[in-house]
């Protein structure tokens, strides 16, 4: 059953995971459209006040067209009555019909005018409703933007709480383990950059929100690292075995009194398996005085394990393993009552309850 709930604990981590990653990837294509919307909405923008400034030309033509028109009527009217009174010489005569044909020019160009005002009303019309459109739509977009936040920030919340815990539970400091671990990790295409603002200034709440996304994400990928370095995982992986002795002190089972116990045994099965419980490199791996064939592995920050009483050792010294990679298999050698392991943690040199990794490592492995 624990086991089943490690397995289960981190396929619910991995898709975790992926519905981070899924998440951040709907979330750069609604930015993007977004920002598309933001161009044509600026755009329409532009076009709207080009318009009512042509409108305002337009509309300033056409009044002093209309005065000039009125006043060349006035104009019209006058010679007219001086004609009808003094008679109608041929120079007045051809004076009015030039006044005339200049009216009616006068009144086509009125009239044309008048025709492009209505269009250019008509199209900043147009413009107005489109810029209302692009400013729900870009409402819309808003709205889902702010809703895949929510799912990022909760999906990413809940992946990372547990490895706190696990390396806050194990007496680690989580920040110390993330600045080594970047620091082996500092080649280019590493951790995800940050977003910056595109118009060079102040960031807004949204790209505040996608830094902050993104920064958990780069603690989430650098704890995943670390875990993988430190001995959280079980080194009898199958399961089929039993807790004989703790941590701590106890009755020598070959009659020698009262002893200290630096490690937990595990007893099993002649030969089941015997697995490296984090990444590391093999420094012993040999008979040790009473502990039998035995291998003992250097993990970063610190700590090393050992396994004792194998009956094989399938590692050598300068080796590098890997977690989960079979070291040796279960045996009687060295001091030891009947078949079991014998499994020590120490950190800085010396012996800690392996026990505190294990059960640290419980809910999120």
């Amino acid at each position: 059953m624990f086991e089943q709930r490690l397995v289960a604990l981190s396929n619910d981590r991995d898709r975790r995971a992926e519905e981070a990653v899924r998440a951040q990837e709907r979330f750069n294509v609604a930015l993007a459209e977004m920002s598309r919307m933001q161009t044509r909405l600026l755009a329409s923008e532009d076009s709207r006040k080009e318009l009512e400034t042509g409108i305002d030309v337009i509309q300033n033509t056409l009044r002093r067209t209309i005065k000039e028109r009125d006043t060349a009527r006035g104009e019209v009217a006058r010679i007219a009555a001086q004609l009808s009174e003094q008679g109608t010489p041929h120079t007045e005569a051809g004076r009015v019909q030039d006044a005339l044909a200049t009216l009616d020019i006068m009144a086509g160009t009125l009239k044309s005018t008048a025709q492009q005002r209505d269009e250019m009303e008509n199209e900043v019309a147009k413009a107005e409703a489109e810029t209302d459109a692009i400013a729900r739509a870009k409402k819309e977009l808003e709205l889902r933007n702010d809703a895949i936040f929510a799912q990022l920030e909760e999906a990413v919340t809940v992946s990372v709480e547990p490895l706190n815990k696990m390396f806050s539970a194990a007496g680690l400091d989580p920040e110390g383990l993330l600045k080594q671990v970047r620091r082996g990790y500092s080649g280019q295409g590493g951790p995800l950059t940050p977003i910056v603002s595109t118009k060079g200034g102040p960031l807004s709440e949204d790209e505040a929100r996608a830094n902050g996304i993104l920064d958990t994400l780069d603690r989430m990928n650098m704890y995943r690292l670390a875990a993988f370095k430190a001995p959280f995982a079980n080194p009898v992986p199958s399961g089929r075995y039993r807790f004989t002795s703790g941590f701590g002190g106890r009755n020598d089972p070959k009659g020698a009194g009262w002893r200290r116990h630096e490690g937990i045994d595990f007893a099993g099965a002649y030969g089941t398996g015997i697995h490296s419980t984090a990444d590391g490199v093999v420094t012993k791996a040999g008979w040790q005085n009473g502990y039998g064939r035995a291998v003992e592995i250097r993990h970063e920050f610190g700590l090393s394990t050992l396994y004792a009483h194998m009956s094989e050792i399938h590692v050598k010294v300068g080796q590098r393993v890997s977690r989960g990679d079979r070291i040796g298999d279960m045996g009687n050698s060295g001091r030891s009552t009947g078949t079991h392991l014998h499994y020590e943690v120490h950190v800085g040199g010396r012996p800690v309850n392996p026990m505190t990794y294990i059960k640290a490592a419980s809910d999120v492995f």
